[in-house]
């Protein structure tokens, strides 16, 4: 299992090493313990699939609220996927500023992401699913999100000019300036 940093601290890379041969191929796609040598001390409690039947399906950026905030530990399971990442602990010196990765079935490339962060990704290729690890159970009443297209945080999405896929909370949601984070920097994730 190969893990890399990237330029927002806490964030992971993580590529699983794959055997194949002419049947397939083998992946362990998650360790306790090698994370754990990495640093990384994460418990996860409950596990996420999502389907995206449609290209530029575009979900995010979300993220829960203490005291249900949520790490999570995110892989493609089919299809193709742009992940992103976005710092929202108050006081961070990498406040606002985000970190994307191409996640596909045939990469393996997985992020982990803490708590502090808004999360949202988007489909490259039909009937994509996201697969995902949290931290905490799903707890609505703590939900939140940030405008996916903010100028502020300016995310290039790799849309090429097609217009999202969105849900109309997404749509809807409020910009970076708006915004009054429940994360502090120091905070325990």
């Amino acid at each position: 299992m190969q893990i890399e940093t990237t330029p927002l601290p806490g964030v992971l890379r993580i590529t699983p090493q794959r055997f194949g041969d002419h049947r397939g191929y083998f992946a362990e796609t998650y360790s306790a313990r090698k994370l754990a040598e990495a640093g990384v001390e994460t418990v996860f409690v409950q596990d996420n699939h999502s389907l995206s039947r449609r290209t530029a399906t575009l979900r995010g950026l979300h993220f829960q609220a203490p005291p249900w905030a949520q790490a999570k530990l995110v892989r493609c399971g089919r299809g193709a996927l742009f992940d992103v990442a976005v710092d929202i602990r108050r006081g961070s010196p990498t406040w606002g500023r985000w970190y994307g990765a191409e996640l596909t079935e045939a990469n393996g490339v997985q992020l982990l992401i803490p708590a502090g962060f808004a999360h949202g990704f988007v489909s490259r290729a039909p009937d994509t699913e996201i697969v995902y690890k949290c931290s905490s159970p799903y707890a609505p009443e703590t939900e939140g999100a940030l405008l996916w297209n903010d100028p502020d945080i300016g995310i290039d999405w790799g849309l090429g000019g097609a217009e999202p896929v969105l849900s109309e909370k997404d749509a809807a949601a409020p910009p970076l300036a708006r915004f009054e984070s429940p994360f502090g920097w120091r905070d325990a994730a």
